[in-house]
């Protein structure tokens, strides 16, 4: 059995929304007890992240890497059609996730107990993002 949804999710600007519960839905709105979840986003400068659930702190972390390896308006980059954190919104995607696997065990996702599934948006300002999930049995 294949099941398969589209979510969007709007996104205040930069930083990670967590995504954890809708997926849990669509997972069991697909009725699969024993299988594979897979997720797509459907964009150049935003990503998907398995990380901490619990403690915020690590995704302030992650941004403050990310800013200081990929700041905006970097010289280097000519692509700047949108800004200056257009480019460097397509690097950090790169360097993230465009798609993630996550098993699904007696009809849940099987993530650990201090993971989540968040979208990280790269860029500075709101967006609407759109996640495909696949649920396979």
């Amino acid at each position: 059995m294949i099941f398969q949804r589209t979510l969007s999710f709007e996104t205040p600007g930069r930083g990670t929304t967590d995504i954890t519960a809708a997926i849990q839905g669509a997972v069991g709105e697909a009725g699969v007890e024993t299988g594979l979840c897979n997720l797509f986003i459907q964009h150049t400068s935003a990503s998907l992240l398995l990380t901490e659930n619990a403690d915020p702190q690590v995704r302030r972390d992650l941004e403050t890497f990310l800013a200081g390896l990929v700041p905006d308006g970097d010289p280097m980059f000519g692509h700047d059609d949108e800004g200056p954190d257009d480019m460097p919104a397509h690097v950090r995607t790169v360097l993230t996730e465009s798609a993630l696997s996550v098993p699904v065990t007696a009809g849940r996702l099987a993530l650990g107990t201090w993971q989540g599934i968040f979208l990280y948006e790269h860029r500075a300002g709101a967006h609407r993002r759109r996640v495909t999930i696949t649920v396979l049995s």
